[in-house]
């Protein structure tokens, strides 16, 4: 059974494929030493289909399409939404989960952390016991 770690809602990592998986379908992204993001079908939505203008005039309180855009990230196979993003527009995406597997593995090795349940859990180590004093 492989070792997998349930990191946000939709997203997985695969530890022994080294992937980022959908949770929904697991599918696999892409690798987990890259940008998940870049694994997803990803779709490019106007302020305005999305956030309605708040008051009527120049000044709505909704985001405008000049200042911000807004990308969605999707499975490949599901079309489970995974992710969304608002940004300036020309911003490259953003790269928001980068880990150091090489380390994160040999943690689990040591015996630091478990996963259970899909989540990464810390070792509790016991205290050494202190002999009674006189």
């Amino acid at each position: 059974m492989s070792q997998r770690i349930r990191f946000t809602e939709y997203l997985d990592l695969d530890l022994d494929s080294e992937q980022w998986h959908c949770h929904d379908c697991s599918s696999p992204l892409i690798s987990a030493r890259e940008n998940y993001k870049r694994g997803c079908l990803v779709a490019e939505r106007m302020p305005e289909e999305i956030h309605n203008p708040v008051i009527e005039g120049d000044y709505t309180f909704a985001p405008d399409k000049d200042w911000v855009r807004i990308l969605e990230f999707y499975c490949p196979n599901c079309a489970r939404q995974i992710e969304t993003e608002y940004l300036p527009p020309g911003h490259p995406i953003t790269h928001d989960i980068e880990l150091d597997l090489d380390s994160l593995k040999a943690r689990l090795a040591k015996g630091d952390f478990i996963i259970q349940d899909g989540k990464l859990v810390r070792v509790k180590r016991a205290e050494p016991t202190q002999g009674a004093q006189a």
